[in-house]
C-alpha cells in the first residue's frame, strides 16, 4: 500500500461513461488514504437518461459535474474533454497527483504523461480494465475490492468467477463492459487460497530475489516497494487481507523471521521453495 501524505493535493477525474456511480463513496474514502482530494469533475453527457444514478451522488459529494455531449455517435467526445481538462489541471502545478476514476484504456496515454510530468496516477476502475491503462498508472485499484465491506470474511468464501457473457462496446479495444449487465454480473473475486495463485507466486518469488540479501532473506518494506513497481494492480485486499504482511504470513510457501537491526526490529521474508 502506499503511504498515506495528508500534505499531497489530488484532481479526481471521473469519466461517468465507464465508472460505477455506486461506487463513489467507497473511491472518495480510498482517495482519502492518500492525500487531499481538491478537485472533483465527473465527465459525461448529462442529457442521457442512462446517467441519471449519477444526480444524487454528485450533489452529495460536490462533485462537478463536466456537460459533454455526444455529438457523432460511436465517437467518445467525454474522453476528450477529460483529457483536456486533466492537462489543463497539469500546468497549474497546484497538485501532487491525479485520481483517474474509469475502466476505459483510452486514458493509458493519459496516465503515462502525468507520470511523465512526475506526478502520482492512481486508477480506479473494474477488474476488466486493461492492463495497458492499469500499468500506466503508479497504482491501480479494483472497485471490487475497496466496495466489499467485510474483506477478511469474503476471503473465506469460495471465489467467483467474472461472467462472461457480459455485453461488449463497439469501442476499438472491445474492453468496456457495458455497466447494466457487468452490474448484474461481475461480484467478489477474491482468491480463495491465495497459496494456489500462481501468479502471485511468481510475482512474490520476483520481488523476494530482487530485495534479498546475501542470506537470501528479503526485507519485507524492500518486497512491498518493489511489487507496484512490476504490478501496478496489486493489492493484498484483492486476497481478503488488508496488509501485505498479513497475506505473506498466510503463504505456506514463505518463511518469516523477525530480525533485530541496528535501526530496530525489522520483519524478513524468504522464498521457501528454490525449485520454483
Amino acid at each position: 500500500m502506499m503511504n498515506i501524505n495528508e500534505n499531497k493535493r489530488f484532481a479526481l477525474l471521473i469519466d461517468a461513461d465507464n465508472a460505477q456511480a455506486k461506487a463513489i463513496d467507497a473511491i472518495l474514502t480510498e482517495a482519502a488514504r492518500y492525500g487531499d482530494v481538491t478537485s472533483r469533475r465527473c465527465y459525461g453527457d448529462w442529457t442521457n437518461t442512462r446517467l441519471g444514478s449519477w444526480k444524487t451522488v454528485l450533489n452529495k459529494h460536490a462533485i462537478q459535474p463536466m456537460q459533454q455531449f455526444a455529438y457523432t455517435s460511436g465517437k467518445n467526445a467525454t474522453d476528450s474533454a477529460l483529457i483536456i481538462d486533466a492537462m489543463d489541471l497539469l500546468y497549474t502545478s497546484k497538485f501532487d497527483g491525479f485520481f483517474l476514476v474509469s475502466s476505459d484504456s483510452d486514458f493509458t496515454k493519459l496516465a503515462t504523461r502525468i507520470r511523465e510530468a512526475g506526478l502520482e496516477v492512481i486508477g480506479i476502475g473494474r477488474r476488466l480494465t486493461p492492463e495497458a491503462f492499469r500499468a500506466a498508472c503508479n497504482k491501480f485499484i479494483f472497485t471490487e475490492t475497496i466496495m466489499d465491506e467485510n474483506p477478511a470474511d469474503d476471503a473465506k468464501k469460495p471465489a467467483k468467477p467474472i461472467a462472461t457473457n457480459a455485453t461488449v462496446s463497439k469501442k476499438a479495444d472491445n474492453a468496456v463492459v457495458s455497466t447494466s449487465q457487468t452490474d448484474k454480473n461481475i461480484q467478489s473475486t477474491k482468491i480463495a487460497n491465495p497459496s494456489k495463485d500462481a501468479i502471485l507466486k511468481k510475482l512474490l518469488k520476483e520481488a523476494i530475489e530482487s530485495a534479498s540479501e546475501e542470506d537470501g532473506w528479503a526485507n519485507l518494506g524492500g518486497v512491498g516497494s518493489y511489487i507496484p513497481r512490476v504490478d501496478s494492480s496489486f493489492d493484498p485486499r484483492n486476497y481478503g487481507f488488508d496488509k501485505l504482511g498479513k497475506l505473506i504470513r498466510s503463504l505456506d510457501y514463505i518463511e518469516v523471521q523477525q530480525k533485530n537491526i541496528e535501526s530496530g526490529s525489522n520483519i524478513y521474508i524468504r522464498y521457501k521453495d528454490t525449485n520454483g
